[in-house]
């Protein structure tokens, strides 16, 4: 995940030489189709972990006495604090078909808030060009750095159709650890940086989900 107000304060996160991810968010999706039936807009929700929520409500001199909430003039300061987002960073929301990727929108009609200890967020993505809803397509929300991971929680929700079917597919955690080990043993025995260079693979460590919707 890419910010230009947490990016300073990531890098101080102190953490072993092999060890990524540094941040955990837990995601909710909902996908939204217009009144064609075609796909319009996926919603997205981040719940950030705890001990990342406290360092950038600290950062952000939020909290001061450590409550877990914040006053109603605390929260307005939150707004928009995850969706200033650096000219290189697309959202960590993939949407494909058939290998070929579709484009979003950058955020609009976001959230904010700061409650039980986590910072939480809500936005809206819209489709540039949908994908065929009557083929499969897939949603992987991941940081392909794997600086942050992310986790479904709950099933996504479908609104503007009710002939819809959302599965999701854990991944293979064997399968991805063996890659990331063997990327960084290659890494490491070609003397690069672990931390500057680290392998591309937080699509192996992602949760899938797969939508086919009925024909007309």
């Amino acid at each position: 995940m890419r910010w230009g107000v947490a990016f300073s304060l990531l890098m101080l996160i102190a953490a072993p030489l092999r060890a990524h991810p540094h941040i955990f968010v837990d995601v909710e999706l909902a996908i939204l189709f217009d009144s064609d039936g075609r796909p319009e807009a996926v919603e997205i929700a981040w719940v950030y972990d705890e001990f990342f929520s406290m360092l950038l409500v600290s950062d952000m001199g939020l909290d001061p006495d450590f409550t877990g909430t914040v006053t109603e003039e605390e929260r307005e300061s939150l707004d928009g604090f995850d969706m200033n987002w650096i000219e290189d960073y697309h959202g960590d929301t993939h949407v494909s078909q058939g290998g070929r990727p579709f484009a979003l929108t950058g955020p609009v009609e976001w959230s904010s808030d700061y409650r039980d200890g986590q910072l939480r967020s809500r936005h809206l993505r819209r489709f540039h060009d949908a994908p065929d809803p009557t083929r499969e397509w897939t949603i992987a929300v991941y940081d392909p750095t794997y600086y942050t991971s992310y986790t479904l929680v709950g099933q996504p929700r479908v609104t503007g159709r009710s002939d819809c079917i959302a599965r999701v597919f854990e991944p293979d955690w064997d399968a991805a650890l063996e890659t990331l080990e063997a990327a960084l043993d290659e890494l490491l025995g070609a003397g690069g940086d672990i931390e500057a260079e680290f392998p591309a693979v937080g699509a192996l460590f992602s949760d899938e989900v797969r939508l086919t919707c009925a024909a007309p």
